[in-house]
Order: C-alpha cells, then structure tokens, then sequence
C-alpha cells in the first residue's frame, strides 16, 4: 500500500490540506472541545446508532441556544424581552422533551 500512503501524504500536506486543516480546526473542533470539557459530554451512554444520534443532537441543541442566549443577552429598559426569550428557550425545550419521550416511547414497545 506504498503508492496509497505517498498518495495521501502529498495530498493532506499540500495547499487544499493545510486549507482543509486549518478550516476544520477553526470550526469543527472547538464545538467538540466545549461539549466534552466544559459540557460534561465524555461519553455517549447509549446503546445503537439512533441512540447516538439522539444525544449528538441533544448537545448540538443545547451548544446551540447556550451561544444563542450568550449572543442575545443585551440590556433592556423592560422586562418584556427577556420575557419573550425565556417563552422561546422554555417552548424549545418542551418540543424537544417531548419529541424525545416520544421516540422512547415507540422505542420501548418495539
């Protein structure tokens, strides 16, 4: 497999490489650092791919609305905008719950 190895070697240190690299170290792997350092997500406690699946999406989600809440928090005159936050941040969250217990649900009887 000599040929396939040189092969890989020229393309992954070539230009488009070190673009590919650098682009994926700017966007990729700090999410993946947040979630496992500072969101608690070490491990993936789940048995199947679906399952996985499930919990990827979770802590997408929940990286998601922490950077939606850290980028919205402005100071304001009236409590009627962070009201109307808190209703979409709890509607959120009722959607995804009960989507989830849904699938389990469905799961459980399978």
């Amino acid at each position: 497999y000599r040929e396939e190895y040189e092969r890989n070697n020229t393309r992954v240190n070539g230009p488009q490489g070190g673009y590919m690299k650098g682009k994926r170290q700017s966007t990729v792997e700090p999410v993946f650092g947040t979630l496992t350092q500072f969101m608690g997500l070490r491990k993936i406690n789940t048995i199947g791919l679906k399952q996985a699946n499930k919990v990827m999406h979770l802590a997408a989600m929940a990286y998601n609305l922490k950077k939606y809440l850290k980028f919205e928090q402005k100071p304001v005159k009236s409590g009627a905008g962070r009201l109307g936050l808190m209703a979409f941040v709890e509607n959120s969250f009722e959607c995804l719950f009960s989507a989830f217990t849904r699938h389990q649900k469905l799961a459980s009887h399978l």
